[in-house]
């Protein structure tokens, strides 16, 4: 019995002994796994924040995707951070981690105190959520940005800034498309506390809260980050470099910041003319250097399927529109002259409704965050489509009814006009050519209304009402 305890003994201490041997690579890969983790983890980050619930989440889904890789090409010595709304589709937090290389935070979105304000703008309702990166307390240092950045050059430079600091692009009020914070739970929750006890909010949003929670940072000191790379302490005011308002360039074609590095392009202001859709360059010259910093990150797939399919429905469009003229001539109607008279004056508003149409519709069918270059060529083969069928279907001279078509071309032209020497003369150029077109549109809309007239009274396209066949199917229909 010993002697079998004994043997039973060694056999297992064996069998321990070779697992313990054969588990030895797979710890060492982990542990080697884990380190090469840590490593690619950093002290500070980049962060921005993203939500749904408004009709851009696609288009803000797209500029956050070009913000995060634009930083990953700056090779900066940080992580890419996005606190993403619990609601935001499970695709795109899977593209932004495995394509993008960020690290998703999501959140539950906060509840905005200030929706009922008179002069709140539904777009910021959840704009609050920006408070979460005080919540990134994994994290030395965040630079909170706002999607519409464009990034010129590496900004690790602000990791050095103190608890908070900020851009003053508003003589009075900071901007809050970027700033500097050392997260802080304390302070997190200090926040969500003033929330709910209704802390004053000028603008309802997160630019109104922030700046009233940080009253006195106009009375900073300017940043200016130490030679030896440590970290200060308090509050300071951010050099103008670091938050350029595009609206800067546009009135002398060019930077003239005295302050700061000029590192970072912010594009405030209207909404429809943020520089990722299509049809903001060149009415802002700067858009095109957005698309050219998506070109360069993440392309355009998903928007070309869409942009070719386009293109072979119009183009299909124009062939059986040669093959196949539509006409009208088939209306019959009965005599009265009551009707005759309703009849032409309900053919031309229609008429002036399709040509008007014609260059409308395109607009809205092209993918919004294409390159404009695209777009532009994408809109005025699909105006020029529909406007060719207006023309076949009513008869109408083309020069009068293209002159919009030649007119919107000849606009951008004058925009996209690259040696003008500041925006006062862009414009005023802008201004010469609309004056001088305004005579040619209005002589083209006399003419259309003088040609739908015409064929009316030759009857072109309406039979003479006493030739109407009394046997045809349709008369039955009257």
């Amino acid at each position: 019995m010993d002697h079998n305890a004994n043997t039973l003994k060694w056999l297992l201490l064996l069998s321990i002994g070779l697992f313990h041997f054969s588990l030895t690579p797979y710890v060492e890969a982990t542990s080697s796994l884990s380190s090469t983790t840590q490593k690619t983890s950093f002290k500070n980050a980049y962060a921005t924040m993203m939500y749904v619930g408004t009709p851009r989440d696609y288009e803000f889904y797209i500029a956050v995707r070009v913000l995060v890789q634009s930083l990953s090409k700056l090779n900066v010595e940080a992580d890419l951070v996005v606190i993403a709304s619990l609601d935001v589709p499970l695709p795109w937090i899977r593209t932004l981690e495995e394509e993008d290389g960020a690290k998703v935070v999501r959140v539950s979105n906060l509840d905005n105190p200030y929706k009922h304000q008179d002069n709140f703008d539904k777009r910021f309702k959840l704009s609050l959520n920006k408070l979460y990166a005080w919540s990134l307390v994994d994290y030395d240092r965040i630079v909170m940005l706002d999607a519409d950045n464009l990034f010129l050059q590496n900004t690790d430079e602000l990791f050095q800034c103190g608890q908070f600091c900020a851009v003053f692009i508003n003589p009075c009020v900071f901007h809050t498309g970027l700033f500097v914070l050392q997260p802080s739970m304390s302070v997190f929750k200090d926040m969500v506390n003033e929330l709910q006890n209704g802390r004053e909010n000028p603008d309802g949003a997160d630019q109104g809260f922030i700046a009233s929670y940080f009253p006195d940072l106009l009375d900073k000191p300017l940043f200016h980050p130490p030679s030896n790379g440590t970290k200060l302490e308090g509050t300071y005011r951010l050099p103008l470099g670091y938050q350029m308002d595009a609206s800067y360039y546009y009135l002398k074609l060019r930077w003239s910041i005295p302050c700061g590095p000029n590192s970072v392009i912010t594009f405030p202001g209207a909404p429809w003319l943020k520089p990722w859709y299509w049809w903001s360059w060149p009415v802002l010259p700067l858009g095109i250097q957005w698309h050219e910093q998506r070109r360069q990150t993440i392309g355009y797939p998903s928007e070309m399927v869409v942009i070719l399919i386009q293109f072979a429905i119009y183009i299909g469009i124009m062939v059986m529109k040669r093959l196949a003229r539509p006409s009208l001539s088939k209306l019959c109607f009965r005599r009265s002259d009551k009707s005759i008279n309703l009849a032409h004056n309900s053919l031309k508003l229609v008429a002036l409704w399709c040509i008007l149409a014609a260059y409308i519709a395109p607009y809205f069918i092209i993918p919004h965050t294409i390159h404009p270059l695209l777009g532009w060529i994408l809109y005025f083969l699909g105006s020029f489509t529909f406007c060719s069928i207006a023309i076949e279907v009513f008869l109408l001279p083309m020069l009068p009814v293209l002159v919009p078509w030649l007119a919107i071309l000849g606009v951008l032209l004058v925009m996209a006009f690259p040696w003008y020497p500041d925006g006062i003369v862009r414009a005023m150029f802008v201004f010469f050519y609309a004056f001088c077109c305004a005579p040619f549109l209005w002589t083209s809309l006399v003419r259309i209304v003088a040609g739908l007239q015409l064929s009316l009274q030759r009857e072109a396209f309406l039979p003479r009402f006493a030739e109407c066949y009394p046997h045809s199917w349709f008369n039955k229909l009257f």
